[in-house]
C-alpha cells in the first residue's frame, strides 16, 4: 500500500526538519555549484538516461490497442484487414470509448461500429446471417482481447 507516516507529532517534526536540511543544502550546492550542482545529485547525467527513462514510460490505452491491432494476432489481422481504410489509432480510440460503456451494451457497441464499417452505413441492413454471425465472433473475440489489455495497464500502476 502506501508509505507509512508517523503517528508521534516529534517523528512527523524530525521528518519534516530531515526534508528542511536536504531543501537547504541543495539551496547551497545550487549557490556554489551553479548548474553543475546536479552532478552531485545524479548519477550520469551526460548518460542516455533521457531515451531510458522514455522507453520505460507505459503506453495510454489507446497505445497498446495500437500495438495490439499492429501484432500478428489473429483477431487484430482480422480486424486490420476488414477496415483497411481506417486508421489505426482512429479505431483505437473508438474501441476505448465503447469500453467505457456499460459492460451490457459493450459488445453491441463493437459490433455495431464495425458493422458500420465492414458494410457502410447504407448497406448494414443487406448483409446475410452468417456474415452477422462471423463479425458477433469477432466483436466477442475483440472485446476479450480489449478487456485484456485494459486489465494490464490497470497493474501497471
Amino acid at each position: 500500500m502506501g508509505k507509512e507516516r508517523p503517528t508521534q507529532p516529534q517523528e512527523t517534526l524530525e521528518g519534516l526538519l530531515e526534508h528542511l536540511e536536504a531543501a537547504r543544502q541543495l539551496q547551497k550546492d545550487w549557490m556554489n555549484y551553479g548548474l553543475d550542482c546536479v552532478n552531485l545529485y545524479f548519477e550520469d547525467v551526460d548518460g542516455d538516461w533521457w531515451e531510458k527513462w522514455a522507453e520505460e514510460e507505459p503506453q495510454s490505452f489507446v497505445e497498446s490497442v495500437t500495438a495490439f491491432l499492429e501484432s500478428n494476432d489473429w483477431v487484430a489481422v482480422r480486424v486490420r484487414k476488414q477496415l483497411e481504410n481506417k486508421s489505426l489509432s482512429e479505431i483505437a480510440t473508438k474501441l476505448e470509448t465503447y469500453l467505457n460503456f456499460p459492460e451490457e451494451d459493450q459488445l453491441f457497441a463493437v459490433k455495431n461500429l464495425l458493422a458500420s464499417w465492414f458494410f457502410g452505413e447504407n448497406n448494414r441492413n443487406t448483409s446475410n446471417e452468417i456474415d452477422e454471425i462471423e463479425l458477433l465472433n469477432l466483436a466477442v473475440e475483440l472485446l476479450e482481447k480489449l478487456v485484456d489489455i485494459r486489465e494490464t495497464k490497470q497493474d501497471e500502476f
